[in-house]
């Protein structure tokens, strides 16, 4: 229990002003579970907890708790400031008592003394902040629970397809008439859609630990875009989605970490292919430039949409996709840059989305 004089925002008053203090204070008692005042009443005073327990909350069908205040504590400051309904509701958490100052005498007895009114205008400083602090974690943390959903969402949606490719495969694998060359075929398969699983993981924890694991070695691009393109056909065929080598791939041998490079193309036909759902084209061009390769992947699509233009390569940006973790692009990126080349997409009227990315011949 604590008395007027001891209440922290009194300490500095003088004998004087206690006395004035002391004529204007009511004191009120709760029991336990009883409201002090409801969410949007009138402001119509200041109260001091004297002892007991308050518990500050909103919200009706879903009640959350602010904070709890303890004897000395002030609450529904706000209500000597302003005008306004209450912006929450004060309960009683357990017997309590509190001292209670009108608005009218509060503001009169603040003009009287500065003291006072400096110290209430800390006071309500000090709460706005403690309440900023609490929204802003609640905030950050309801986002951070947001993003890892949408992560495993995005993870789970990008493991379909060679998971669902793996259970065709041994479904067929069980056919007893089978030729050993298919039963070889369809083996490779699984055992690629596997390789793939395993890179999109290993790729993942690489971009979030900030890690470089482009191993370059010298590689013929023209095989492995032939060898690639016939896996992208693969994956996009059930969607009735051409696959358009436009030219052939430039027959140049160069340092360049195939498995990585393999997981930018998949990841660019992939987010054609989900903005495409059924039917379109995908185009693959390249060309030769000042000591680099340039190559474009462009779809049939509606395009680039202007208001993630300028984030596309962000982590965690996504658009028009019902999956996604929202890394895909950001992973491409590193990829590309670790290889020593740049990675970017344009969106032209009458054309669908175009992104386009350089291989320096020589690093």
């Amino acid at each position: 229990m604590v008395a007027l004089e001891t209440i922290p925002l009194f300490r500095h008053l003088n004998r004087a002003e206690l006395q004035a203090l002391r004529l204007i204070a009511q004191e009120r008692r709760f029991a336990t579970g009883q409201e002090i005042f409801h969410e949007g009443a009138p402001g119509d005073g200041v109260y001091f907890v004297k002892n007991g327990l308050v518990e500050i909350s909103s919200g009706t069908e879903t009640k959350k708790v602010f904070s709890r205040l303890g004897p000395g504590e002030i609450f529904g400051e706000m209500a000597v400031i302003e005008l306004r309904p209450r912006s929450a509701t004060a309960s009683a958490a357990q017997d309590t008592e509190v001292f209670f100052l009108p608005r009218g005498e509060m503001l009169t007895f603040i003009e009287h003394s500065p003291a006072l009114a400096f110290a209430l205008l800390q006071q309500i400083s000090s709460r706005l902040r403690e309440f900023n602090q609490l929204h802003l974690r609640e905030v950050i943390a309801a986002e951070r629970l947001a993003v890892v959903g949408n992560f495993a969402r995005g993870i789970i949606h990008d493991l379909k397809n060679p998971l669902s490719i793996i259970g065709l495969a041994a479904e067929n694998f069980s056919n007893a008439n089978l030729t050993s060359e298919t039963r070889n075929l369809i083996q490779s398969r699984i055992k690629r859609q596997v390789h793939r699983i395993n890179d999109l993981v290993t790729d993942i924890l690489a971009f979030t630990e900030g890690r470089s694991q482009a191993n370059l070695q010298p590689n013929n691009f023209r095989d492995f875009i032939i060898e690639l393109a016939a896996e992208l056909e693969a994956d996009t065929a059930t969607k009735a989605i051409r696959i358009v080598l436009e030219n052939q791939p430039p027959a140049e041998i160069f340092p360049f970490d195939g498995r990585r490079l393999n997981r930018v193309f998949h990841n660019l036909v992939n987010n054609a292919k989900d903005i495409l759902n059924d039917g379109g084209q995908i185009f693959l061009r390249f060309k030769t430039g000042a000591g680099e390769i340039i190559v474009e992947i462009e779809d049939t699509g509606p395009g680039i949409a202007p208001e993630i233009a300028d984030k596309l390569f962000q982590p965690f940006t996504t658009h028009g996709k019902a999956h996604g973790t929202g890394l895909g692009l950001s992973i491409c990126k590193k990829i590309i840059e670790d290889h020593g080349g740049k990675i970017s997409a344009r969106s032209e009227p009458g054309r669908g989305a175009i992104f386009y990315f350089t291989l320096p011949l020589a690093k």
